[in-house]
C-alpha cells in the first residue's frame, strides 16, 4: 500500500575530508561522529534518524566513510563482470589497505541501505580539476541509485547570483552523468532551514512511489518544526524589543536645598546632574546587554546549539554590523557593540553563567557622549511625576530591531559543523537586506515604538507581527529560489 509507513534512507558519500559529517551534524542537529581536517576520520558507516513520524515512518541518513584512492578502486571494479558483488566478497586487510576497505563500507551501506545516494563535492574546486569526479562518479553509476550532488565547502554567505553561477558551473559539468538527478547548494556553515527546504523537495522528486506517502508525512512534520520554532524565535526577538521600548531608568534627584540652589545659579553642580544622567543610561543599557545576552541563548536553545556561542554570535553580529546614525565614528562603533550585545564585557559574564551588573564602569562616560554630542541621538530624557528619566530613543530602537533580526539570521545560519568555526555568518550584505526591509515599514515601526510606551500592560503582538514580517522578508530575499513560505 503506498500509504504504509516506510523507511527512507539516505546515504551520505564523498572522496576522503570533503565535509559528510559536518553536514551531517548540520542536517541533524547533534555532534555526531567525528569531526576533523584529516582524511579517514569517518571509519564506520552509521545510520541516524532526520526524522520520524507518530505513524512509525523515519527519515534515516547514513554518514560513511569517504572514498581514498578512487582512480585505482574504480579500476579494480572494472576487472569483474559483477564489480560491486565481487568487490564486496572480497576479503580485504582493512589495516593493510586501508582506503580499500574504508570505501567498502561506504558502498555496502548505499548498496544495501540507501534509497538515495547523497554525494558532496568540495564546491570550492573547479569540477574540472576534481581528478577523482569521473572515477566516483562511474562508481556510482554502478550502484544503481538515484544521485543527489550536494555542494559544500561554499564560504560564507555570498549574494545570490555569485552563488548561483557557482551552482551552474557544477551543474553544467555533471549533466554528461545520467546518474546525477539534482545539483544543490547545501553547506554546513552557510545555510538555514529556508534552504534545507530544496533539499527535502529534491529527494521527493527521486523517490520510488511507494515510499512517496510516507515522505509526504515526514516533510509535513519537517515543516511544521521549522515553522514552529521559526515562530517562536520570532516572539523571542519581539519580546525582547518590547522590553526596550518600555524599559526607563529613573535619575536621581538630589536635595534642594538653600545652599545647592545658589552653587547652581552661579555654575556648581551643573556637573553632577551630567554624571547623574549618565549613571541612568549606563543603568538602561546594562539591563539591555543582559536583555540581549538572555534572547540570544535562548535562540541558540531553540535551535539546538550550544547557548555557549552566545558571545560568539553577538561579536560577529557587532563586527558586520553598521550603525546609521549621526554620531562620531567612535560613538558608533560602541553603539553597534551595544545594540549587538557585544558590550560590557557580555562574553566573559555568560561564559560563566550570567551577567555582572559593572557595566557602569565598563561603559564609563561615554554613554553619556552619545546623548551629549549632537542631538542626543540615542535616548530620550523626560519626565514621569515630575521626577526626570531616561528612556531609548525612537532611532536607537530601530538600530536595534535591525540588529536583533541579524542576530537571529546568524544564530539560523550557525552551522554546529566543527564546532569552533570563526569565520563570519553575518555578512554585511545581509544588514542591507534587513535595512529595507525595515524601511519599507518605517509608518509602521515608528507607530510601534509610540504604542507600546502608552500601554499599560504591553501587547506583544504588534511588535511580533513587524519582526516576523522584517524577517521573513529577508528570508525570501535571501532565498527566493527556494520558495519558502514564511507568511
Amino acid at each position: 500500500m503506498s500509504g504504509a509507513q516506510a523507511t527512507i534512507q539516505l546515504a551520505l558519500i564523498s572522496h576522503t575530508n570533503n565535509g559528510k559529517t559536518t553536514l551531517a551534524r548540520t542536517l541533524l542537529g547533534a555532534d555526531v561522529g567525528e569531526v576533523r581536517d584529516a582524511a579517514h576520520v569517518t571509519v564506520f558507516a552509521e545510520s541516524h534518524t532526520l526524522l520520524s513520524t507518530q505513524q512509525g515512518d523515519r527519515l534515516m541518513l547514513w554518514d560513511t566513510p569517504g572514498f581514498g584512492d578512487s582512480v585505482r578502486l574504480m579500476k579494480r571494479l572494472a576487472m569483474s563482470g559483477n564489480p560491486i558483488g565481487w568487490f564486496l566478497r572480497e576479503v580485504l586487510d582493512r589495516y593493510r589497505d586501508r582506503p580499500f576497505w574504508l570505501s567498502q563500507q561506504a558502498l555496502r551501506a548505499a548498496r544495501d541501505e540507501a534509497d538515495v545516494v547523497l554525494y558532496l563535492v568540495n564546491s570550492i574546486e573547479n569540477p574540472g580539476d576534481a581528478g577523482y569526479l569521473p572515477a566516483e562518479m562511474r562508481i556510482l553509476e554502478w550502484l544503481g541509485k538515484p544521485v543527489l550532488v550536494l555542494l559544500n565547502q561554499m564560504g560564507p554567505p555570498r549574494p545570490a547570483e555569485e552563488e548561483h553561477a557557482e551552482q551552474t558551473l557544477w551543474k553544467e559539468h555533471l549533466l554528461q552523468y545520467d546518474v546525477v538527478r539534482e545539483v544543490l547548494p547545501l553547506d554546513a556553515f552557510a545555510r538555514c532551514w529556508v534552504h534545507e527546504r530544496v533539499f527535502y523537495d529534491a529527494i521527493a522528486a527521486v523517490l520510488p512511489p511507494a515510499k512517496q506517502e510516507s515522505y509526504r508525512r515526514l516533510f509535513s512534520l519537517w515543516e511544521e518544526n521549522n515553522e514552529r520554532r521559526f515562530r517562536h524565535s520570532m516572539s523571542i526577538t519581539a519580546q525582547q524589543l518590547v522590553d526596550a521600548a518600555r524599559d526607563r531608568q529613573f535619575v536621581e534627584v538630589p536635595e534642594k536645598g538653600v545652599i545647592a540652589s545658589a552653587l547652581k545659579i552661579v555654575g556648581f553642580g551643573k556637573g553632577d546632574d551630567r554624571k547623574r544622567q549618565e549613571r541612568a543610561m549606563n543603568t538602561l543599557i546594562g539591563r539591555l546587554n543582559l536583555s540581549i545576552g538572555q534572547t540570544t541563548v535562548h535562540l541558540l536553545a531553540l535551535h539546538k546549539l550550544d547557548p555557549s556561542e552566545a558571545p560568539k554570535i553577538n561579536a560577529r553580529v557587532s563586527k558586520n554590523f553598521v550603525v546609521r546614525a549621526p554620531v562620531e565614528k567612535a560613538q558608533a562603533a560602541l553603539l553597534g557593540a551595544i545594540v549587538s550585545g557585544a558590550a560590557t564585557g557580555l562574553s566573559a559574564d555568560l561564559a560563566a553563567g550570567g551577567l555582572t551588573l559593572g557595566t557602569g564602569a565598563l561603559l564609563g562616560g561615554v554613554i553619556g557622549a552619545l546623548a551629549f554630542s549632537g542631538a542626543a541621538w540615542g535616548f530620550n530624557v523626560g519626565t514621569d511625576r515630575k521626577v526626570p528619566n531616561i528612556t531609548l530613543s525612537d532611532e536607537f530602537l530601530r538600530t536595534l530591531l535591525v540588529s536583533s533580526v541579524l542576530r537571529y539570521l546568524a544564530v539560523a545560519h550557525f552551522g554546529r559543523g566543527r564546532g569552533n568555526f570563526v569565520e563570519s555568518e553575518a555578512p554585511p550584505f545581509w544588514q542591507e537586506e534587513v535595512e529595507a526591509a525595515v524601511a519599507a515599514r518605517d509608518d509602521e515601526v515608528g507607530a510601534l515604538w509610540r504604542q507600546l510606551r502608552d500601554q499599560e500592560e504591553p501587547d506583544l503582538a504588534p511588535a511580533s507581527a513587524i519582526v516576523t514580517a522584517v524577517t521573513a522578508d529577508v528570508l525570501e530575499k535571501l532565498y527566493r529560489q527556494d520558495q519558502a513560505i514564511l507568511h
